[in-house]
């Protein structure tokens, strides 16, 4: 039987607003980026300050808030796509840096917007295996340090931020079935073309092109197809929450609450419409934090819980869906 047993998150202390980038972009209002994107300021993480950084900060809260010793952790799963290094693995330093045992296994996975779906159901694998009783999943990612200044399809959503759950041992079954799906031919439609083995960083891929909207980037930069992942999104996301509702043997009305990836507001209230999600039950919050990209579901979830929207009893359905492509679902039995 596996549960989460708590969830904390930390956003950096730089805050880029509207208002800001309504001076960098004069042909758009900081009202129209709100209007467009549902996001009115986004967290910035400093410039040597690291999605490790982030995690650190996110799992010391949960210790905190919650009293969790770091010396019953043992495991460390972490999802970026932003290591600290391409070797060794980023929660291999956070282990040492956290005070977690020796004795805990360390893994980062390499994946974003569906990652927190991935990463509960390798804890939840990792918990019924027996390899582990005490998972601490952390979902950190530093989004703008991948987009260009002045690619306004794409500064304008993304913030940084990094969550940390406990996901533990328990009496009762609190974390359902899974699906998950993928599909690598779109993977061009969301990508840092330069800077892996396949075309490593020069002086040619960091040339800024500007582009017939008006976006500058580079092959170093990040690039979103947005009308090819929006359209991704639509076609995946509604026979996703039919197949993970089918396989937990539950109807849309019996779910209590909604958590989607924070993608962009006209995304989310397209799916919710497409699916017949009533709007009182599809939890939305990316106003003051933007898309944190893995981070975004957990921190959803501890903000409606703070919100008093999120109870203990409810059955809540959870959706990951972006970069990759890929995309997953589960289901909650919330119940901290």
């Amino acid at each position: 039987m596996v549960q989460i047993q708590a969830i904390s998150y930390y956003l950096p202390k730089q805050v880029l607003t509207n208002e800001t980038l309504a001076d960098l972009y004069p042909e758009w209002s900081a009202e129209k980026f709100a209007e467009t994107t549902g996001i009115e300021k986004r967290h910035i993480a400093g410039e040597n300050e690291t999605a490790g950084d982030l995690a650190e900060q996110a799992a010391y809260r949960l210790f905190d808030e919650h009293q969790i010793k770091p010396d019953t952790v043992d495991f460390i799963l972490m999802a970026t796509q932003a290591p600290d290094y391409f070797l060794p693995a980023t929660t291999c330093l956070l282990q040492d840096r956290l005070g977690i045992p020796k004795t805990a296994g360390a893994l980062d996975v390499n994946l974003g917007c569906s990652a927190y779906i991935y990463g509960l159901a390798l804890a939840k694998g990792l918990i019924v295996a027996r390899i582990a009783r005490n998972v601490l999943l952390l979902m950190a990612d530093t989004p703008s340090k991948h987009v260009h200044p002045m690619d306004k399809s794409a500064r304008p959503i993304f913030g940084d931020g990094a969550a940390a759950t406990l996901v533990t041992a328990g009496e009762h079954e609190r974390i359902g079935e899974f699906i998950l799906g993928t599909d690598g031919s779109g993977y061009d439609k969301l990508i840092v073309p330069a800077g892996g083995m396949r075309l490593p960083r020069s002086a040619q891929t960091n040339q800024v092109v500007t582009d017939s909207s008006g976006n500058s980037r580079s092959l170093d930069n990040l690039f979103m197809d947005g009308n090819e992942v929006f359209n991704f999104t639509i076609d995946v996301v509604p026979q996703l929450v039919k197949e993970v509702l089918h396989k937990n043997d539950l109807t849309l009305e019996q779910i209590d609450l909604f958590v989607f990836h924070q993608a962009n507001k006209f995304m989310l209230n397209f799916l919710r419409k497409l699916i017949r999600i009533p709007a009182e039950k599809f939890y939305v919050n990316m106003a003051d934090i933007g898309n944190t990209a893995s981070a975004t579901i957990p921190i959803a979830l501890r903000c409606a819980q703070e919100d008093g929207v999120l109870k203990p009893g409810m059955t809540v359905l959870l959706a990951g869906f972006g970069v990759g492509l890929s995309w997953g679902a589960t289901i909650l039995r919330w119940n901290t």
